[in-house]
């Protein structure tokens, strides 16, 4: 009998942190421990003081022993907005040849010189029919002194990190199915997260700055009213159009434009850039994805099916935890995504 040891997914975001692990359970997967808490301060990128990483380290430390999280091994990501993701084509080369290639190729996709990156690649398919055949390879690239300070986190708080990677690789793994090509919204505190997914692989990502905060801010400052205020008006009224007088829909729509915008625009340049075929449904996840009345909006205004992702839907989870989980489902995408990586 195979004993697959537990996997443990930490997603530290601007606000939350969540941390789930899980075990391997024939073809699926079961839930051993899940837990989420809010902290304010500054993001790990900023923190220069070791001190600061410590404090934050205590708090993944305390999450890690309150929600009863066995292994100390795990898998972080580091925030979409400071990573570089490129598509490249190669001529039909073999899989070291592809590596030793992407060394080359990288500097000029990259703002960053390469001897300050993490760089990493996968084939997302191999087209011997295509004049002349080619390859397709994702390309992945973070700052090395980012993913160290993720890194250094993670150990002051008496964690092993064995895997470190982008949150939308661990969203597409979580959410995406394995058949279709689908766009993923991650709409977050601070950034939101658009990939478009093919046959379960990430083909496509954008990352933009306009998400759960700038709602708020909308909020506060078109009704005047105090930030606390703001957020709770946003959580409770939304986007429905009979709440309030649709005071918090009319003051929400705008910034929520801009979003649509940038989802648009990244349909646009994956259909022709990269001549890829057009998703047939949104899957929305993330914090700002449980906005009353965000999902007939989106539909609207988008035009395609729109969904709320489940990143419980893969994993056995038993009925007393599911429903504790329910009002935080959501949130939870990135950090499932992180345990699932074989």
């Amino acid at each position: 009998m195979n004993i697959y040891p537990a996997m443990v997914g930490i997603d530290i975001g601007s606000k939350t942190i969540k941390i789930v692990e899980i075990e391997k359970e024939g073809e699926g997967f079961s839930l051993n421990a899940s837990g989420i808490v809010g902290y304010s301060g500054i993001t790990i990128s900023r923190m220069v003081d070791e001190k600061e990483m410590a404090s934050l380290g205590q708090i993944i430390r305390k999450l890690h022993a309150e929600a009863g999280v066995s292994s100390n091994n795990v898998a972080i990501s580091v925030p979409e907005p400071l990573v570089f993701t490129r598509t490249i084509k190669f001529p039909l080369l073999t899989d070291a040849e592809i590596a030793s290639a992407v060394k080359w190729e990288a500097e000029q996709y990259i703002p960053i010189p390469i001897a300050e990156a993490v760089i990493q690649h996968t084939v997302l398919s191999r087209n011997e029919k295509s004049s002349p055949p080619e390859v397709l390879v994702l390309l992945v690239a973070a700052p090395r002194v980012v993913v160290e300070k993720y890194v250094k986190v993670a150990q002051l708080a008496g964690l092993n990190v064995t895997a470190v990677e982008t949150e939308l690789i661990a969203l597409t793994r979580c959410l995406a199915p394995p058949d279709k090509t689908v766009l993923l919204v991650d709409l977050g505190a601070a950034s939101t997260n658009i990939a478009i997914s093919k046959m379960g692989l990430l083909s496509f990502s954008r990352s933009v700055p306009i998400a759960g905060d700038a709602f708020t801010r909308a909020v506060a400052q078109g009704l005047g009213v105090a930030v606390e205020q703001a957020e709770e008006y946003k959580k409770t009224y939304g986007l429905t159009p009979t709440q309030l007088e649709g005071k918090v829909k009319g003051v929400l729509d705008p910034t929520l434009k801009l979003v649509v915008d940038e989802i648009k625009k990244a349909i646009g340049y994956y259909l022709t850039d990269e001549k890829g075929e057009s998703p047939n449904a949104l899957i929305v996840t993330g914090g700002t994805s449980v906005l009353p009345e965000i999902v007939s909006t989106l539909t609207k205004l988008i035009g395609i099916e729109v969904l709320v992702g489940n990143p419980f839907a893969k994993i056995k989870v038993d009925a007393g935890t599911a429903q504790k989980l329910a009002p935080y489902a959501s949130l939870y995408a990135v950090a499932v995504g992180l345990a699932m990586r074989e």
